[in-house]
């Protein structure tokens, strides 16, 4: 398996398919994240917990190993793409040894990563985890929580910038209104001075004293 992955590496790397200048960038405020994964396992709980409240989600359930696997990775891809379920993909699993992570080196799922229109992020195992998935993806994650924990900081940071900008917009408003009202105030001050009786009235002081 070893020498079957460093040949299929080494293969779609001359193909250009983990260049950099070829991958998608990611949207700087997603709003539809989809997760590729197992239904079941602790992952999906997890990113969900920690992705829930700051974007739509939308679940995309496969099998992550065994037989069929990749199969079922590539057509959740094109789904996603068809119907357009997402602003970004998120494709995950937890450890396992090679052949538990072999799905996410099966040139199917590589070639359905490259032909995604929506960027996708590979979250597929632990840091010193490397599938095809990986080198192929617009993003890598170490592990599955740091894919999440990336993009809810994100998020919590537009939000934030979002807030400041709103109170800073609203203190100027503020003292705009407050200068405002008081040139209103000064310039109802001189029309009353101008009103025809004040200055009858001024008059009528200047000839009797």
């Amino acid at each position: 398996l070893q020498k079957a992955f460093e040949q299929m590496r080494q293969r779609l790397q001359a193909e250009g398919l983990f260049d950099e200048a070829r991958k998608r960038p990611m949207p700087s405020m997603p709003e539809r994240i989809g997760l590729i994964t197992s239904p079941t396992g602790s992952v999906v709980h997890d990113m969900l917990a920690r992705l829930r409240g700051l974007f739509h989600l939308i679940v995309l359930p496969v099998r992550v190993q065994g037989e069929g696997a990749a199969d079922e990775i590539v057509e959740a891809l094109q789904v996603a793409n068809a119907r357009r379920l997402a602003d970004v993909l998120i494709v995950a699993r937890g450890g396992g040894s090679l052949e538990e992570l072999w799905a996410f080196n099966e040139e199917c799922v590589a070639r359905a990563i490259v032909a995604s229109t929506i960027p996708v992020i590979s979250a597929i195992g632990h840091e010193d985890h490397w599938t095809i998935a990986d080198y192929v993806s617009d993003l890598r994650a170490s592990t599955p929580t740091h894919a999440a924990q990336q993009l809810a900081h994100h998020k919590q940071q537009l939000v934030d910038e979002a807030q400041a900008l709103i109170e800073q917009l609203r203190d100027g408003m503020g003292r705009w209104l407050e200068t405002q009202e008081q040139g209103l105030d000064d310039l109802g001050g001189r029309l009353r001075l101008l009103h025809p009786l004040n200055q009858l009235q001024r008059y009528e002081t200047r000839i009797l004293a």
